[in-house]
């Protein structure tokens, strides 16, 4: 009797977990995450690609590659913020992000500021939460629903 009705206990805890939590969230995640890089994406729109275009020739890159900014801190984060081929935008974020500090932050990869905190750590913020966006995908609010693949 007791077996039986410590099943029973465990069963009817686990079918009232509440699930909604995961998807609030990815919410959360999703928004924290494209809002705050958009912001920095419409600031390079206002003042133009200039800075990148400089970092990339510095490298001896093509400047053509400086207008991926904008898919990377304009579209990208848009589509997280939607919910939409989330996992695909995140990953253009993630990757968005390496290259910044491949090409602007090398040098301050192992340092950190007068108050201890890692000299990147914005940058890891915007890195490691698209990663983070990039495995869990959008969940159930999002504006394509909580389908499977890219979402």
């Amino acid at each position: 009797m007791t077996a039986v009705m410590t099943d029973f206990t465990a069963a009817s805890r686990q079918s009232l977990a509440p699930t909604w939590g995961d998807d609030a969230g990815k919410l959360v995640l999703r928004l924290s995450v494209g809002v705050l890089v958009l912001l920095h994406g419409l600031f390079k729109i206002g003042s133009g690609p200039g800075f990148v275009l400089k970092m990339l020739a510095a490298h001896n890159l093509p400047g053509a590659l400086g207008y991926l900014v904008y898919v990377g801190e304009i579209l990208a984060p848009a589509l997280i913020i939607a919910g939409v081929w989330t996992r695909a935008a995140a990953l253009v974020v993630a990757v968005n992000m390496i290259v910044a500090i491949l090409l602007v932050h090398t040098g301050q990869f192992f340092v950190l500021t007068n108050q201890g905190g890692w000299a990147l750590e914005l940058q890891g913020l915007y890195l490691f939460g698209a990663v983070a966006v990039m495995l869990l995908g959008a969940g159930r609010y999002a504006l394509a629903g909580s389908q499977r693949g890219l979402n």
